[in-house]
């Protein structure tokens, strides 16, 4: 079995050694340095070619979203963001997502005394599909504002609803995707990605300065609408009920009994018993197997499913577990997921 040389990036002694201890109680792991600042990481990396790092974001003389940028440029290797749960906080880990890391984790889950043993669980898993994956290629966002593309033209739709799931390395595929459509798309959008609370409003305020369509958070009793992308809040499920006038409202609820909230399941479920034959999902890169249950319910309505081809995935679970299951209508590498969304609307 593989083991993953781990470098661990922090100014703290004390997280370092905090850190350290975690990765020294998985036999998958062995560390070959911790550096202080950015500019010490470069250099061990340069050294000691780790297989993963775990960055902090801020630390004295280069701080971590400098050094990834210069990382991802001249030494690319897998890199998890420990992340803050603030504002400022989640900001820099989504200029992170977008510079190349493959992954983020919440700091303050790891400095809890005693540790809670799910979220260690958790935290090691996610390094090590880190550590495996396939690195995140950098997004040319303008370049994708100026492609000129064939669009549906309105009334033509045979579409209502196009749900896209997501995890590991969604964010960056998503930007992929998300700035081309045009204003005339004719079909409501919801993008489930998983995410700790604290981090969906600033993915969607970022996404809106982006995109031609308004992008926001979604809120209990938003109506579904063309022309708007909703991002499921994190800590809460997103489901979908009819309304009397014959609209589709929005209820955000909150719910104990899924290990993901959002989770792809349940949006994709609730939506396939309203939208039937009119859904549209699409399951892009992640760990697990979320969205598999959800797609099942697509097909039984007749609708239809997208997924990501593996060569494309930062990770490819979620994609390969609907795909086996033979529930995708089809499947494609993410340069072409925008156009292949198209042809089925």
């Amino acid at each position: 079995m593989s083991r993953y040389g781990v470098l661990i990036v922090d100014d703290s002694a004390f997280m370092r050694r905090a850190i350290s201890l975690l990765f020294e109680k998985d036999p998958d792991f062995f560390i070959v340095g911790v550096a202080r600042n950015g500019l010490e990481a470069i250099e061990k990396i340069k050294r000691f070619k780790p297989d993963v790092v775990t960055m902090d974001v801020e630390m004295p003389e280069m701080d971590g979203i400098t050094a990834l940028a210069y990382i991802m440029k001249h030494h690319p290797v897998a890199v998890v963001m420990l992340s803050t749960l603030t504002g400022e906080g989640a900001e820099a880990t989504l200029t992170a997502l977008q510079l190349g890391a493959v992954d983020f984790f919440p700091k303050s889950s790891l400095m809890k005394d005693p540790a809670e043993p799910a979220i260690i669980g958790d935290f090691l898993l996610r390094v090590k599909t880190a550590a495996s994956a396939k690195l995140p290629l950098r997004n040319k966002v303008a370049a994708m504002k100026e492609a000129v593309e064939a669009q549906k033209k309105p009334g033509s739709s045979s579409v209502d609803l196009l749900i896209i799931g997501c995890s590991t390395g969604g964010p960056s595929a998503i930007q992929s995707i998300l700035p081309r459509f045009m204003p005339d798309f004719p079909a409501g959008i919801v993008v489930v990605q998983h995410m700790p609370p604290g981090f969906t409003k600033p993915l969607a305020d970022r996404f809106d300065t982006l995109c031609h369509l308004k992008v926001k958070e979604a809120e209990d009793g938003d109506v579904v609408r063309p022309g708007i992308i909703y991002v499921a809040p994190a800590g809460y499920q997103t489901l979908f009920q009819k309304t009397n006038a014959g609209t589709t409202r929005i209820n955000i609820v909150e719910d104990e009994s899924h290990l993901y909230k959002p989770s792809i399941d349940v949006t994709v479920q609730s939506a396939s018993l309203i939208y039937r034959d009119r859904l549209l999902a699409v399951i892009l890169t992640g760990m697990g197997t979320d969205g598999l249950r959800g797609c099942g319910e697509v097909k039984r309505q007749r609708g239809r499913v997208i997924v990501e081809a593996e060569e494309s995935c930062i990770v490819y679970g979620m994609p390969k577990a609907v795909y086996e299951a033979g529930y995708a209508d089809r499947q494609v590498s993410l340069p072409y997921m925008y156009q292949e969304i198209l042809s089925l609307i």
